[in-house]
Parts: structure tokens; sequence; C-alpha cells
């Protein structure tokens, strides 16, 4: 059985995170964790240049514990490193890690934070839709890498967790390319699968102490659903994931197609939980933008004629308040199928070549951007 570490913790305060991750690495023993003398990146979620308090980047005092731990097993070369969505430049990484409170962590811990913009190419033979992969270099040259994602809902694959964190790796504008490349939901978490079989993470330990419900991964809600969950399998701690927030059936894309592909078991109840129970949170908020599939009820026959419909009436779709907008240009920037201008210090979307990949939404700093749903699906 695939074996899960849970830890409730109700807050970041004092030194419960750091007793939590050291009875996770406990409860998950030796093989879980990296030996002295082997480099090791750790990669949270740093999405955007936000304040920990903001709940859209992991928690300091989770990646200091995760440190700390390995300090106390030997462990010294530690690096920090994460790709965060825009531009991947010194400046962007040095404003980002001070202001998600990495900088300050790295100066306690001696851990070094990562500056290196190279990328090494990285095959991966057995993709089912990706072949190779340019992984940031901290990532593709580590021994062994930690990924600490956030618990967050997310517009596209319902859930950001472990498998979604590991995006993270894909340098800088890179990333938009490849919701250009695979604009189908199927698709794209199908190469997310790839990818992670292609970075392999030795562990993967989640941030659920105050996770974002609703449209995430950057404009959701704050939720303390309090507890830490780790485990040396990312596609069975992201069933576990599921699980917590009550969404164990294939509403989850990542989990639906790791199934399919015999990467996890069918069903979180074959999972053990090691430590504290797992809490559920049944009514965990999902994001405005999940898709339904009218298709699959219409006959084959007519599915041609009724695609630009559903595609024009039932599809989710990005929409900027002019009043919020300040014409930054990272939603521009983002755009893999560049179909957003930035006129009059405001940005417009030209519909027609929009693919509804949501980046625009995820990267926007001021909340300018949200997903709408057809009226007649907010009666759904």
């Amino acid at each position: 059985m695939n074996l899960i570490a849970c830890q409730l913790v109700p807050s970041y305060e004092g030194n419960r995170i750091e007793e939590a991750v050291e009875r996770l690495f406990l409860l998950l023993g030796p093989d879980a964790a990296p030996r002295p003398g082997m480099r090791v990146t750790i990669k949270p979620n740093l999405l955007m240049k936000r304040r920990p308090e903001d709940g859209t980047t992991t928690h300091p005092a989770v990646v200091r514990a995760v440190i700390l731990a390995l300090r106390r097993r030997g462990v010294t070369d530690i690096t920090i490193a994460d790709s965060p969505g825009g531009v991947y430049t010194k400046p962007i990484l040095s404003g980002i890690y001070q202001a998600t409170g990495m900088e300050a962590v790295a100066k306690e811990t001696g851990a070094k934070l990562n500056f290196d913009l190279s990328a090494v190419h990285c095959p991966q033979p057995d993709g089912a839709v990706c072949k190779a992969f340019d992984l940031i270099a901290p990532v593709a040259e580590a021994d062994f890498v930690i990924s600490l994602p956030k618990l967050k809902s997310h517009c596209m694959t319902g859930l950001s967790g472990g498998v979604k964190n590991l995006f993270g790796c894909i340098p800088g504008l890179t990333k938009p390319e490849f919701h250009w490349r695979y604009p189908k939901e199927d698709d794209f978490c199908n190469m997310l699968l790839d990818l992670c079989r292609t970075v392999k993470p030795g562990l993967t330990l989640v941030d659920a102490v105050v996770s974002m419900e609703g449209d995430g991964p950057s404009s959701g809600e704050l939720r303390q659903t309090g507890f830490l969950l780790a485990a040396d399998d990312p596609f069975a701690l992201d069933l576990a994931l599921a699980r917590a927030i009550g969404r164990e059936g294939n509403s989850i894309l990542t989990i639906r197609n790791a199934r399919q592909r015999g990467f996890c078991t069918q069903s979180a109840a074959e999972l053990a939980i090691a430590g504290d129970p797992l809490p559920v949170f049944s009514d965990f908020k999902m994001p405005r933008s999940r898709t339904v599939d009218f298709q699959s009820n219409i006959p084959k026959p007519l599915r041609g004629i009724a695609k630009p419909v559903i595609a024009r009436f039932f599809t989710p779709r990005p929409v900027i308040d002019p009043k919020i907008c300040v014409g930054c240009g990272r939603c521009a920037e983002s755009c893999p199928a560049h179909t957003i201008t930035v006129e009059n210090r405001k940005a417009a979307i030209h519909r027609e070549n929009c693919i509804k990949c949501y980046c625009c939404h995820e990267m926007c700093p001021v909340h300018a951007i949200s997903v709408k749903r057809s009226r007649i699906l907010e009666k759904l």
C-alpha cells in the first residue's frame, strides 16, 4: 500500500511546523529522506510575488522546517528553487524570494537560493504526450528533489498539489508554450504526468495548514485546513489530497489520467494513512471554471454541430475588469496564444484566439481577471 503521512497543525506559529515536519520524516522512514552528501533541491510553490499571509505560495515556516530536518540528517547541500509564472530573471527571482519569505529562510538556515537561469534537456521516452522537457538546472542536476506544494484549487486541473507543483520546474515563459502545445485539458494533464515522471521527486510534502479554495491558484479564498501531508509518491499524495477536499472521483483530471495510466490506485481507501487521521472538507469550494462534458450525452453524429455552440456558450472564460486593471501586462506576457493586448494602460482579451488556459487569471497581481461561467452553468 502507498504510505501517506499526515500531521494536524493548527497554525504556522512557534515550533509546531518544525515538530510536525520532523514527525512526517519519521513516519515515512529513512528511505523517504536524502542521504548526507546528496545535492538536494527544494521546490516550493512560488507562483508570484506574494506575502506568506496571502496564501498563494508555500509558507516559509514549512520550507524552514524541511531544511532543518535535512540538516539534522546530515544533508548540507540544499538549494531552494522554482521558476515562478512570468519572466525568469534574477531581479524577478530576487523580488519573489524576498516577498515570499524564502530569502529570510535561506539566511537563517544556510540554504542557497537559486539564481541559475539555465535549463537542462531531459528526455522522457515513456511520455504519453511529451517525450522531453527542458528543466531548470537545480532540479535537473539534483540528486534528490523535495516538492513542497501549497494545497489550492486550480482553474484548469481542479487541484494544485504534488503533480501540478512540478510545472514550476519548466523555465519562465516556456510554460505558456506548453499551454499552447496542449490546449486540451486532457492532453495538458497527461503532459503534467509525463513531467512528474521526469522530475521524480523523492519526497512531496504539502502545505495545507492554510489552503486556497474557489478560484485558485491565486485568486481564491483562504481556508484554515490545518494539516501537513507527505509521501514519496506524488500520485498517491494527490489522491489523498483529493479525498481531503471531498473530490474522490475523476473530477481532478491529473488523478483521473494517473489512474488510467496505472500510476496510482483507483481508490483513496486503499492508501495507508500514518500519523493523524486525514481530515476531510466535503464543502471545499472548487473553481467556477470546472468543465461540464455535455458532448458525452450528445449522439456522436451531432457532436460536430454541437461543439462550437458548447465552446461559445458553456465554456468558462476569463474576463477583465477595467476598473481594477492597472495595465501591468503580466496577463499578455503569460498568454500562450498571444491574444491579450494592453492599450491605454488597460488589458483586452481578443476572444477568437483564446484557448481558455486561464494563465492570465493565474498571473494577474491585482485580481482584475475573473473566470466567468455561463448563467446556465451557475444553476447546475
